[in-house]
């Protein structure tokens, strides 16, 4: 009866991690490109060598400053949720997401020899790719996924189809 009762919960949470884990990879890659492309302007290819050449606690803390650094605007939209400003709140937690998500990538693109050079990071690292895959797996093998997959490749086609009959 217990196992049944903490079912739920633990679907409805593992069920939150995926979809945050979902959002981080949808975003990852082509963020990641994006701010590699930035890295090509003078200033920030410099600045990426830089980061590179980083021994690992010092890439660690690189890689951690972003991600504290966004913590006040985050609390600025907790502040302007409060002060019933819902639509520029969300729209500044949505930004800060993305940036840090972009800063994120880049960085770990980056920093990732280094901070590797670490045993403990290494090994955590190496765990939490694998409990990623486990979750992305599970949710992949849900009939929701595979319905939304099919919706998904059906749309694709009929728009190869529409755009191919345009010309």
């Amino acid at each position: 009866m217990l196992k049944r009762l903490l079912a739920l919960p633990k679907t409805l949470l593992r069920l939150l991690f995926a979809l945050l884990i979902l959002f981080e990879e949808w975003g990852w890659a082509p963020l990641q490109r994006a701010m590699a492309w930035l890295g090509g302007l003078p200033l920030l290819r410099q600045l990426e060598a830089g980061l590179r050449r980083l021994p690992p606690y010092a890439a660690l803390m690189a890689l951690l400053l972003p991600t504290l650094l966004l913590v006040p605007v985050k609390l600025l939209a907790l502040w302007l949720l409060a002060q019933g400003r819902a639509g520029l709140g969300i729209a500044l937690v949505l930004a800060a997401k993305l940036v840090g998500t972009a800063l994120l990538a880049r960085l770990f693109a980056l920093l990732q020899p280094a901070l590797m050079r670490l045993g403990w990071f290494a090994r955590a690292y190496a765990r939490w790719v694998v409990w990623k895959q486990g979750l992305l797996d599970w949710i992949h093998a849900t009939e929701a996924w595979q319905t939304l997959r099919r919706w998904r490749l059906a749309l694709r086609r009929q728009l190869r189809a529409w755009w191919r009959g345009r010309a």
